[in-house]
């Protein structure tokens, strides 16, 4: 358990790919108004997947450390696969169980990413 707990500590200290992407195809901004953590995700999509990602955003361990995990994980994903992502795939990822009080947390980054994929969507049938 502890060996998880240090990844998440190391992706929060040292988060990959935070940062802004300004040739995004979509982006989307979340917030958890319960603890104040805010995400934003950018997504630069080719061929129906996910060419680069990016993320902004303040938090806790949990919710950076997140975000970068899946950063990491969504490059190269297909849409279709991550619109099947849900709440396992973000515990599979995290290595531990954050409990319900830090779940939020933990999805932020998938809900935003998710949001974003649907906002792309609903622009590219316009």
């Amino acid at each position: 358990m502890d060996i998880y707990a240090e990844e998440i500590i190391s992706h929060y200290e040292h988060p990959h790919n935070k940062g802004r992407l300004d040739s995004s195809s979509a982006s989307f901004h979340e917030l958890n108004p319960l603890c104040g953590d805010e995400i934003t995700i950018y997504l630069k999509i080719e061929k129906g997947a996910v060419a680069d990602v990016k993320f902004d955003g303040e938090g806790c361990a949990i919710s950076i450390g997140s975000a970068s995990m899946l950063t990491d994980e969504l490059k190269g994903m297909k849409i279709s696969d991550i619109e099947k992502m849900g709440v396992k795939n973000v515990v599979e990822l995290l290595g531990i169980d954050p409990g319900p009080a830090r779940l939020k947390c933990a999805t932020l980054s998938l809900k935003a990413t998710q949001k974003a994929l649907q906002t792309y969507q609903k622009d590219a049938k316009k």
